[in-house]
């Protein structure tokens, strides 16, 4: 190869086309092009662009262009089609030529001419050097072409002029060839934002520092939904518009090295800038433009350099290595000294001695960055590729008005290598106990491949089995203490609860009711008699605790007894005497004579009778009565609130009173000198009878 056109882009609003011819490649016999008829080329070392004269424009009558492409040896050359637009119906006058090899032994491939073609495959060679041959006679009409190329092995290569939208897939990976500044086409956005999915993809990822448009190289895009708003900026070259609200956007997976290195935050220390020569200017009061200044965003005075030519330079100073990516600059950002660099190049060192000039891949030449375009607003461009150094100095080669500079850095620290550990045979070295494996003898540990990327890491099956286990744990662990907590409260009520009257459901139940009225009556005590025994063990001093749910008779308020029935309706003996003061109350013999104040047995279809509510047998009588019982009410032990003495009538206060029954229809009829206690249903009160 000989040389190729590489076409930058300057600001889209003054409409221009800034051309910088590079030598890339050289070979000993042969020229990259010749002739008259040569558009706008890159020819990169795996890839390039090609285009007629004049394109997007109408290319001009009567000339011809030949483009030699020479590709490492053992490769292919393949090309893809942007666009083929060549007025000739015939292809004797206007029309494209591909062949394979170069000189007088080449072979043609394929030929086109015809207005509006759609070549969608790729054309491919059988050598790894082909010539491209365009010719035009005289014609009306046709734009040209514009094509790209690269070596085979990159079968995704897509054109200059593929757009975002093109590609409907959320995240695809796609081969941009080299020389996409050639391409006219608008790009809107900027990163990190993203760029408008109307924009060449291409062509933004050199706005975007992804690809170099001199090497070219795999992106890999990711489209989102549209923002509101699309910012202008100039960056690599390339001038992004402003734009406004859109459907969709993309943006590009980086290696993720590109924070700032300090000089804005405060990181680098002012004693680590320095420079060439420092602008004093006094007028009124003595202004010090000093090296301090040059820091992106920082109020105040920048960096001017006391003579304006290109000796100056401005240099920082790191403290250690680094990984530098790209760098942004500015210009005075004061409205009354409208000072900037327009052009500069970049040089570096590691020791402050010796100097190396930044140059893109396969150049022999310095590259000269293109600097800021006003006073005010910021310029980025980035190193593919990037820089590794801990020097580095600006050297500006154009300015306007004086030379006055801001800026910042672009990177990311250099991660250490681990150093290569060789086994030594006559060192001694302890069995490793944790596994069984031999170790292996004479082997040379090689280092990790480290990259520096912003993909979330890969996770391990071990990270992702703890990711399940520990809330699948924590649930467990949550269950299990609730269930506790759960048991111990049930068994709390349920001690809470013991020694209070209360009849069990089935006891409630009306067929319940019926049944026991076919039982014996020893049968039926034995059955409900437990139900008191609670009584004993809560002591003569204890109140025993009512239930809320009212049973079909009154519970006895009795204090002492152990057993008794509590639906029975006889009473227990009180002995031949009313005085008697046996410990047992209930073992005297039942005398015949003695009345009781107490029903006879139920028959089977009589009506039910109320418990009888008795009172402490521990009371001393105040009064004699005919059923032999004390008149004077008393408390359990005489501690009982008053709420528990037993209910009397106001016509029977000198003797035990009880309510009276009711029959089957609802009517009370109480016998003789006797009185008992309605049964607690409903919301009827009980009737008491004389």
């Amino acid at each position: 190869m000989g040389r190729a056109v590489m076409v930058g882009r300057g600001p889209t609003g003054a409409g221009v086309l800034v051309l910088s011819i590079l030598i890339i490649l050289t070979t000993e016999d042969c020229r990259a092009q010749k002739g008259d008829g040569c558009g706008p080329t890159v020819l990169g070392p795996s890839s390039g662009t090609l285009s007629s004269l004049g394109y997007p424009g109408t290319y001009p009558n009567n000339t011809v262009c030949e483009w030699e492409i020479s590709v490492p040896r053992g490769s292919r050359v393949h090309f893809h089609f942007a666009e083929l637009d060549i007025e000739d119906s015939d292809c004797q006058v206007n029309y494209l030529r591909l062949y394979n090899g170069i000189g007088h032994q080449r072979s043609e491939i394929v030929k086109y001419c015809g207005l509006g073609l759609r070549v969608g495959q790729l054309i491919e060679s059988s050598t790894h050097q082909v010539t491209v041959q365009f010719m035009s006679g005289t014609h009306h009409s046709g734009r040209g072409f514009y094509l790209s190329y690269s070596t085979t092995q990159h079968i995704d290569l897509i054109t200059c002029l593929d757009k975002g939208a093109d590609f409907p897939e959320a995240e695809f990976s796609k081969y941009c060839p080299a020389g996409c500044l050639t391409s006219t086409e608008e790009i809107s956005g900027t990163v990190p934002n993203g760029y408008r999915e109307s924009s060449p993809v291409c062509v933004a990822a050199v706005h975007a520092g992804v690809v170099s448009n001199a090497v070219g190289g795999r992106i890999s895009v990711v489209s989102s939904k549209g923002i509101p708003h699309y910012e202008a900026t100039l960056a690599n070259n390339v001038s992004s518009t402003g734009g406004t609200l859109s459907d969709s956007l993309f943006t590009f997976r980086t290696n993720g090295c590109s924070g700032t290195l300090g000089l804005e935050s405060g990181g680098v220390a002012d004693t680590q800038l320095s420079a060439s020569s420092v602008w004093e200017w006094i007028v009124g009061q003595q202004s010090v433009w000093a090296p301090s200044g040059a820091r992106l965003k920082k109020a105040g005075l920048p960096w001017a350099s006391a003579q304006s030519d290109l000796k100056q330079w401005l240099q920082v100073d790191l403290k250690k290595e680094k990984r530098i990516t790209g760098i942004t600059t500015t210009g005075s950002t004061l409205r009354e000294y409208r000072y900037y660099v327009s052009a500069y190049r970049v040089q570096h060192s590691n020791d402050g001695q010796q100097w190396l000039s930044y140059r893109e891949a396969n150049s022999t030449q310095d590259k000269i960055f293109q600097g800021n375009i006003n006073y005010l607003h910021e310029v980025r461009n980035n190193f593919i590729p990037p820089i590794e150094a801990r020097f580095v100095r600006i050297h500006p080669t154009l300015w306007h008005q004086r030379i006055a500079l801001k800026l910042e850095l672009v990177g990311c620290q250099i991660l250490a290598k681990p150093v290569p550990r060789v086994f030594d045979p006559y060192r001694h070295t302890p069995p490793f106990m944790g596994t069984k494996r031999p170790p292996h003898f004479g082997h040379t540990t090689h280092p990790p491949d480290i990259r520096n990327t912003t993909m979330p890491p890969h996770t391990g099956k071990d990270v992702a089995l703890a990711a399940v286990l520990v809330p699948v744990l924590f649930m467990v662990l949550t269950a299990l203490i609730l269930t506790v907590v759960c048991a111990w409260h049930c068994r709390s009520r349920k001690k809470s609860s013991d020694g209070t009257y209360d009849l069990p459901h089935w006891d409630r139940t009306d067929w319940w009711k019926s049944m026991k009225q076919l039982l014996p009556s020893k049968m039926v005590e034995t059955e409900d008699s437990v139900r008191y025994s609670e009584v004993a063990r809560l002591g003569r001093g204890a109140v025993p605790r009512l239930h809320a749910e009212p049973a079909d008779y009154a519970e006895p308020l009795v204090s002492g007894v152990t057993t008794l029935g509590a639906r029975s309706t006889f009473k227990p003996d009180e002995g031949p005497d009313p005085g008697y003061t046996d410990p047992d109350l209930y073992d005297a013999p039942i005398s015949q004579d003695v009345y009781h104040a107490y029903a006879e047995p139920l028959p089977a279809t009589g009506s039910e009778y109320a418990t009888p509510i008795v009172v402490d047998m521990g009371c001393h009588p105040s009064g004699g009565s005919t059923l032999n019982q004390p008149s004077t009410v008393c408390s359990f032990m005489g501690a009982g609130p008053p709420s528990l003495l037993t209910r009397t009538d106001s016509g029977r206060s000198g003797r035990t009173a009880y309510d009276t029954p009711k029959n089957a229809t609802g009517q009370a009829t109480p016998p003789e000198d006797q009185t008992y206690q309605v049964p607690q249903r409903n919301t009827q009160k009980p009737k008491g009878k004389s």
